[in-house]
C-alpha cells in the first residue's frame, strides 16, 4: 500500500472532521432538525475514514517490517534490534494520529450539538 494513501485518508479525515465540526457550530448557533440529521452521516464518514486510515497505516508498517527484518537462515528466528523496534513503534505512532484527530473533532462537534440541544429546549 503506498504511503500516499495514508495522507489522502488524512485529508479525508480533516475534510469530514471539519465538515462535522462546522455543522455542529451551525447547529449550536441555530438548532434545526436538518443540521442534526446531517451530523449523523458526517460523524460516520469521519469514523470510517479514521478507521480506514488506521488500517492502511498498519498495513504499511507491517509491509515495512517484512521488508527490513533480517531472518537468520539457520535458526529460523528474527533478529530485531533496538533501532528496528524504535522505527516500528514510530510507524505505529503515526498510524494512531488520524484516529486522534478524527475523534477529537467528533468529540468537540458532539459537545456543540449537545449545547444546541440545550438551547433548543
Amino acid at each position: 500500500m503506498p504511503v500516499i494513501s495514508i495522507y489522502v485518508m488524512g485529508f479525508v479525515i480533516l475534510v469530514s472532521g471539519v465538515g462535522a465540526f462546522g455543522t455542529a457550530v451551525a447547529y449550536a448557533i441555530r438548532p434545526t432538525e436538518r443540521k442534526l440529521a446531517l451530523m449523523r452521516p458526517l460523524s460516520l464518514a469521519s469514523i470510517f475514514a479514521a478507521l480506514c486510515s488506521f488500517a492502511g497505516g498498519v498495513a504499511t508498517v507491517l509491509e515495512g517490517i517484512a521488508a527490513t527484518l533480517d531472518l537468520v537462515p539457520h535458526a529460523g528466528t528474527v533478529d530485531l534490534g533496538p533501532q528496528s523496534l524504535g522505527r516500528i513503534l514510530l510507524g505505529f505512532r503515526e498510524t494512531i494520529v488520524p484516529l486522534f484527530v478524527a475523534f477529537a473533532f467528533l468529540a468537540v462537534a458532539w459537545l456543540l450539538v449537545a449545547l444546541g440541544m440545550r438551547r433548543q429546549n
